[in-house]
């Protein structure tokens, strides 16, 4: 890759930011369309997230990415918001424009692309979806783009889960009921597809112990966990026959829009790229 005075830049922000894909899928990204830009990394601690923003800004970047603990202070940030933002109260995209700054989520999309891509529409089918943080709250928005007809919502603490199904009642049109883990046994037998949205089995983190013989042999399993790429959960769905969806598509597909507001081309998700992220993967 090679830069000039004229390079269009953009930023991922995150504190830590060093494990981020950005740089890896946007470098894809603008070798393969032959753009002069780069995706630079930009470390930044919870107190200096806002005078980086305005580094960057002043500095000519076109916009950033933004990873965590910093999609909330975006969100905060940003001067208008699109209606996915609005619903999920966080962005994961800024875009610096000349009267402000424009707050975007495309995580929500990106969830519903990758799961899209791989088991379509779900036509009114039940999902069970797996933890009640900021990720479930995207997690829900992207059903309800597939045609979700009803959602079950569990989580180790069912407090939690009640209050941020409350949260969404009005924008979504599917039922979104709450529960414990517990619960599984109740909902997991209807349940055309399960979407895990917590951090469990990333890292040194115990992965959740579910019944897995009690879904259905057609249901598919989502993991919106990308490192490891096949967490026990998705390999314990594989090892049944089950339809196995990792955080990988998630991830392509929610930096496509984003590059496309930085570069000016909405890139395609291929196989070949997924090949080079799986590659700086299996190398870490």
């Amino acid at each position: 890759m090679t830069l000039t005075g004229k390079a269009k830049l953009a930023g991922i922000i995150g504190w830590p930011v060093a494990h981020s894909l950005s740089p890896v899928l946007h470098g894809h990204w603008l070798t393969e369309y032959g753009i002069d830009g780069a995706m630079v990394p930009l470390a930044a601690h919870v107190e200096d997230f806002t005078a980086v923003i305005d580094g960057a800004r002043r500095a000519g970047f076109k916009g950033v990415n933004v990873t965590v603990p910093h999609k909330e202070a975006a969100f905060a940030l940003a001067h208008t918001l699109d209606g996915p933002a609005k619903a999920a109260g966080a962005a994961n995209l800024l875009i610096f424009r000349d009267d402000g700054i424009e707050g975007r989520n495309t995580d929500a999309l990106g969830l519903a692309d990758s799961l899209r891509e791989s088991i379509g529409t779900l036509d009114g089918k039940s999902v069970v979806l797996l933890g009640a943080g900021g990720a479930a709250r995207g997690a829900i928005l992207s059903l309800e783009m597939l045609g979700a007809g009803k959602i079950h919502l569990l989580n180790r603490d069912a407090h939690r889960a009640e209050t941020l199904a409350g949260s969404l009642s009005k924008q979504v049109r599917a039922p979104v009921e709450p529960g414990a883990l517990s619960d599984w046994a109740k909902v997991a037998g209807g349940a055309a597809l399960v979407v895990n949205s917590t951090s469990a089995g990333m890292g040194n983190i115990p992965p959740l112990e579910l019944d897995l013989p009690l879904l259905p042999k057609n249901a598919a399993v989502c993991d919106i966990v990308y490192n490891p790429l096949e967490t026990r959960l998705l390999k314990d769905a594989a090892a049944r026959g089950h339809k196995v969806i990792d955080g990988l598509g998630m991830l392509m597909h929610q930096a496509a829009p984003s590059f496309e507001a930085f570069f000016g081309v909405r890139p395609a998700v291929t196989p070949a790229l997924r090949a080079a992220l799986v590659k700086v993967l299996s190398a870490r």
